[in-house]
Formats: structure tokens, sequence, C-alpha cells
């Protein structure tokens, strides 16, 4: 299961991630995400785990709980929807 970990202190770090999760079970992966230009954590990420049930129990565990002094946010994650209408990076668009 893909889980997503919102308003994490800015400072922490993957492994910090990981292991907090790993409390619960086993963890695939667990990435903080980036900002491509400055290389600083954007304060969230994403945990998965193999097993349903270990995050499903990660998840109602630590959804609401304090790291480093801040409320995190953990629920399932929602994939991406696809952007219609192809690339919009600016330009004419459609005329």
């Amino acid at each position: 299961m893909n889980i997503f970990v919102g308003s994490l202190p800015y400072r922490y770090q993957e492994g910090d991630l990981s292991a907090l999760f790993s409390n619960y079970g086993e963890v695939t992966t667990a990435r903080i995400i980036k900002d491509r230009a400055t290389g600083r954590s954007k304060g969230y990420g994403f945990v998965e785990m193999p097993d349903d049930q270990a995050a499903q129990r990660a998840i109602t565990e630590l959804n609401g709980s304090e790291v480093m002094g801040r409320t995190i946010v953990v629920n399932v994650a929602q994939e991406r929807a696809p952007r219609e209408g192809g690339n919009h990076r600016g330009g004419y668009g459609d005329r």
C-alpha cells in the first residue's frame, strides 16, 4: 500500500520516515519529496508497505500524531489524475 505523509518537519530524513513506519511492519520504500531547484524537503513524502493490514494500522495510529513538534497527516495515497489535453506549459494555447 502506498501511504501519503504530510506536514513533515523540513529536517526530517528518509531514514527517519522509514524507521517511523517500520514500527508497524516492513517498509519497501520511504521517500521525502524535495524541491527540484533547492533540493530542500517540501514537507511531505510517501511510504510503501507490502502488508495492507500493517499499513492500515500505521495510518490509523500515526495520523494526527506529533513528529518533532509537528502534527503529521497520514492517509492512503491517491493516484494522481492524468492531465487532460496534454502538455499545458503556457504559450498561446488552443486557438
